[in-house]
C-alpha cells in the first residue's frame, strides 16, 4: 500500500489522543470521587507520572517485554561499552579506578553514597556530576531523536547547600582557588581571571541544580520527570536521603518513611532509566570503634537502604582521624605519628560494600580538602585496587 506509512502514522496519533482523553476522564473522576483526607498532590503525581509515560512512550501502560527485546538492548550495550572510551558500560565518574571497580554509573542502578561529617561525600559526588555534566556529548539518530554518547545531564537535588555554595565548591575544585578565598575575594589578579575563564566555560555545562530544602519524594519524582521532559536526563544527584520527607501518612514514623523514600527513588532511577546517587548519613557508632571504616549496618535507618540500593559506597578518610590523635611534638610518640601522617595525608578510600552486577572493593583516591577535590592516585604512587570476597 503506497501510503501505508501515513496510515500508520495518523492511527498512531489517534491511539495517542485517545489515551489522552482517558488520563483526562481519569483525573476528574478521581478528583470528583477522592476522599477528603486524600491530599491533591498525589493524584497530581499519578497524573503526571501517566503523561510523562505517554509522552516518553506512545502509550500509558506497562506490560511485558519479550525476552528477545531485552536480549537485543543487552548486546546494544555491550557494544556500546566496547566501543566506549575506557570500555565502559555505564556514565564515566571521570575517576579512573572507581570506574574499573564499577564499569561506569549504570542506568537504573540507585547508588547509596554514605560518610561519617568530614570525610567529604559530598565533594566527591559533586566531582562525578559536574565531570559528567562537563563530557556531555550527543549524537543524531537516524530517526532524528539524540542521543547521549558521553557525559550527560545531570540533576543535582542539593537539599542541604544553596545552588551557590555548590558552584563555588565546583569553581574552587576547577580553579584550584580555595573556596574560602574566592568567598573572601582575596585573590589576585591573575586568579580573578582563572575565575572569569573557569565561570565562562561552565555556563555551558548541563548541571542543573535544585536547592530546594526539605522537599518530599513525591516532589522530587515530579521535578525529574519535569527535567527529562525538557532538557533530558542522564544522571541524579540527592544530597541528601535523611532530608527528603515522604507523604503525609508515614511522617512520625521515620522507618517507614525512609523506606518510602527509597522505594521511591529506585522506582524512579527504573523509570527514567538513568543512575541515582543518594547520600546518606552514617549513626555515630562508628565514632566508638577502634577501626572507624564504615560497614552497611551504620547506614541510619539501614534497612531498605541495604535492601534498595544496588550499590553502597562509603568513603573514609583516616587521615581525619588520625589528625585527631596528635601526641605532644618532641616525644617518640609524636615522630611515630607524624611518619603515619605523612603516609596518610592526602589520601582517602571509597569503600564499595554491595554491588549487585559486580565486585566489592576499595579504590584509593587523591582528595585535596583545600580544593574539595577527589583525583586518581599518581600512577606512580598507586596501590591497586583491593577485593574483597
Amino acid at each position: 500500500m503506497i501510503n501505508a506509512e501515513d496510515y500508520g502514522k495518523t492511527i498512531y496519533d489517534l491511539a495517542t489522543r485517545r489515551n489522552l482523553i482517558t488520563i483526562g476522564e481519569d483525573m476528574v473522576n478521581i478528583a470528583y470521587d477522592a476522599p477528603i483526607d486524600m491530599p491533591p498532590s498525589s493524584q497530581i503525581d499519578d497524573a503526571e507520572r501517566r503523561l510523562f509515560e505517554l509522552a516518553e512512550t506512545g502509550r500509558s501502560d506497562g506490560g511485558f517485554q519479550d525476552f528477545g527485546s531485552a536480549l537485543t538492548e543487552t548486546i546494544e550495550m555491550a557494544a556500546a561499552a566496547f566501543q566506549r572510551e575506557g570500555a565502559l558500560s555505564g556514565v564515566s565518574t571521570g575517576l579512573r579506578d572507581l570506574d574499573k571497580l564499577m564499569g561506569g554509573l549504570q542506568s537504573s542502578d540507585l547508588i547509596v553514597l554514605a560518610g561519617r561529617p568530614a570525610m567529604g561525600k559530598t565533594s566527591l559526588v559533586t566531582n562525578i556530576a559536574y565531570n559528567i555534566a562537563e563530557n556531555y556529548q550527543t549524537e543524531e539518530m537516524p530517526d532524528g531523536t539524540v542521543r547521549t554518547v558521553n557525559g550527560g545531564v545531570v540533576g543535582f537535588f542539593s537539599l542541604e547547600m544553596s545552588a551557590e555554595q555548590l558552584a563555588t565548591r565546583i569553581i574552587s575544585e576547577q580553579t584550584e582557588i580555595s573556596s574560602s578565598k574566592i568567598r573572601r575575594g582575596d585573590i589576585n589578579e591573575i586568579e580573578f581571571e582563572k575565575l572569569v575563564a573557569a565561570t565562562q566555560h561552565m555556563q555551558h555545562v548541563p548541571l542543573h541544580v535544585d536547592q530546594t530544602g526539605g522537599i518530599s519524594i513525591a516532589s522530587l519524582v515530579s521535578k525529574a520527570r519535569r527535567l527529562k521532559r525538557q532538557k533530558g536526563l542522564d544522571m541524579i544527584v540527592v544530597d541528601y536521603i535523611q532530608l527528603l520527607t515522604g507523604s503525609s501518612k508515614n511522617q512520625g514514623n521515620r522507618v517507614q518513611e525512609i523506606t518510602e523514600i527509597t522505594t521511591g527513588l529506585k522506582a524512579l532511577a527504573k523509570e527514567l532509566n538513568v543512575p541515582i546517587i543518594a547520600l546518606s548519613q552514617l549513626s555515630r557508632q562508628v565514632e566508638n570503634r577502634d577501626d572507624k571504616r564504615p560497614q552497611m549496618s551504620d547506614l541510619r535507618e539501614s534497612g531498605s537502604i541495604e535492601q534498595d540500593a544496588d550499590v553502597i559506597m562509603f568513603v573514609y578518610r583516616e587521615e581525619y582521624y588520625m589528625g585527631k590523635k596528635e601526641p605532644p611534638e618532641g616525644t617518640p610518640e609524636y615522630e611515630e605519628w607524624n611518619a603515619k601522617m605523612e603516609q596518610l595525608r592526602g589520601k582517602a578510600e571509597v569503600i564499595i560494600a554491595k554491588q549487585r552486577h559486580g565486585p566489592t572493593g576499595i579504590v584509593d583516591l587523591q582528595f585535596q580538602g583545600e580544593f574539595t577535590r577527589f583525583s586518581d592516585l599518581a600512577d606512580d604512587a598507586h596501590i591497586p585496587d583491593r577485593i574483597m570476597e
